[in-house]
């Protein structure tokens, strides 16, 4: 996969790849898109913060990328 998704593509996407998988949003089936979805961390809804957090720390495991910021990190640990 490249660095976008065209609306096709992202239909065809199990929700699984997806950050909130229930929205259908922050879709990472790659280490660009993990990337991508934590610069964008700061946009997502305050209650689903730590939704997100912990998948794109799954994420980033599965896609050997190391994760920076620390206010990832810090939601991916709240409840």
């Amino acid at each position: 996969m490249n660095d976008r998704i065209t609306s096709g593509e992202r239909r065809e996407l199990p929700d699984s790849v997806y950050g909130l998988p229930a929205r259908r949003e922050y879709p990472m089936p790659d280490a660009a898109h993990v990337r991508a979805a934590e610069a964008y961390f700061r946009y997502c809804p305050e209650e689903l913060k730590p939704e997100l957090a912990r998948a794109i720390l799954a994420k980033a495991a599965e896609f050997g990328v190391d994760v920076e910021s620390p206010v990832v990190k810090q939601y991916a640990s709240m409840n």
